[in-house]
C-alpha cells in the first residue's frame, strides 16, 4: 500500500497537477527601484540592494503567491547623505524597522502568463492593500547555470504619507512610483 501512495505521488507531482512550483527570490539578480518627483524640478530615484523571498506558480491552475521582503538599511540613491536621510525615521526608520514586506493575496493570469499581483505592502507598521501590474514574465531553464528560472518585471504606484513618511509633502512628491524586477530559482 505505502508503494502505491508514493508511486501516486510521484506520478502526480511529475505532471504538475497538484503542487506549484516553488522558486526562491535570486537576491543577485532582483531589485526593487522607487522614483518620485522633487520640489517640482527633478525625477529621484532610488532602489534597494537586499531582496529576498519566494513564490510558487501554478500554471495549470492559475494560481500562485509571492513573498518578498526589503532591506530598508540598503536604499541607495547614489549620494550618501540622502541615503542616510532616507534611513532615518523622517522615511525609513530603519533602525526601528529593518525591513518591509510584500505578500501576495491574489494573482491574475491572462493566459499563461500572470497580469497582477494583489497583495498587502508593510513599511514600518503599516500595511496597505497594492496591486502589482505585472509587464513581463518569462519562465525557463537559465542558459548559464541551467537552473529553472521565473523572472517578471512589475510596477505600482503609493502615496507615502500612507505609510507616514511626510516628510517634505508635498514639496518632495508624496506620490512614489515602483518598479519590481524579480528573478527565482525553483526549489
Amino acid at each position: 500500500m505505502r508503494k502505491t501512495l508514493v508511486a501516486i505521488a510521484v506520478a502526480v507531482s511529475s505532471t504538475g497537477t497538484v503542487w506549484a512550483d516553488n522558486y526562491d527570490i535570486d537576491p543577485a539578480h532582483s531589485m526593487p527601484y522607487f522614483s518620485l518627483n522633487h520640489l517640482g524640478f527633478s525625477t529621484q530615484r532610488g532602489h534597494f540592494e537586499k531582496v529576498s523571498g519566494k513564490m510558487s506558480l501554478d500554471v495549470a491552475k492559475k494560481t500562485g503567491s509571492v513573498e518578498i521582503t526589503i532591506d530598508t538599511n540598503s536604499v541607495t540613491t547614489g549620494f550618501g547623505k540622502r541615503d542616510e536621510h532616507l534611513r532615518s525615521p523622517d522615511f525609513f526608520n530603519a533602525a526601528e524597522y529593518p525591513t518591509m514586506t510584500f505578500k501576495s493575496t491574489k494573482v491574475t493570469f491572462k493566459g499563461d502568463t500572470v497580469a497582477s499581483v494583489e497583495g498587502n505592502l508593510t513599511i514600518m507598521s503599516t500595511t496597505k492593500p497594492v496591486t502589482l501590474t505585472v509587464t513581463a514574465m518569462n519562465c525557463g531553464k537559465n542558459p548559464m547555470n541551467k537552473k529553472d528560472t521565473c523572472g517578471f518585471d512589475a510596477t505600482t504606484q503609493i502615496k507615502r504619507s500612507e505609510y507616514g513618511m511626510n516628510y517634505g509633502v508635498p514639496n518632495i512628491g508624496d506620490d512614489v512610483a515602483i518598479q519590481l524586477s524579480v528573478e527565482a530559482i525553483k526549489q
